[in-house]
């Protein structure tokens, strides 16, 4: 995620292109750029775990969304799904809070 959140900042040509094709505006680069880093580094400190997965899980459904608009063919909207998924579930099973907040897993 901090890669991708630097090659937005630096405006790599391949970040440009993508966020041409997926219909975004390149103005839109630094803020995406920002918002993903904040995130991350919301999400690696232990005592603003819970704001990062918030924020990343709603950057990654965005970018589901916006995936699924564009109807790039396949399923590219699926990576960004599994990825959220993914850091949810990894913290639910690092993390006790967590797992006390949620009903089921009692």
């Amino acid at each position: 995620m901090a890669f991708d959140a630097t090659m937005k900042l630096i405006k790599n040509p391949h970040a440009v292109d993508g966020t041409k094709e997926m219909g975004l505006p390149e103005s839109s680069l630094l803020f995406l750029g920002i918002y993903l880093l904040l995130s991350t580094i919301l999400y690696i400190y232990p005592k603003t775990v819970m704001a990062g997965i918030l924020f990343l899980s709603a950057y990654l459904g965005a970018a589901a969304g916006i995936m699924f608009r564009t109807d790039a063919g396949g399923h590219p909207y699926l990576f960004p799904i599994v990825f959220a998924v993914l850091i949810v579930l990894a913290e639910f099973l690092r993390n006790g809070k967590i797992r006390d907040m949620v009903p089921f897993a009692k």
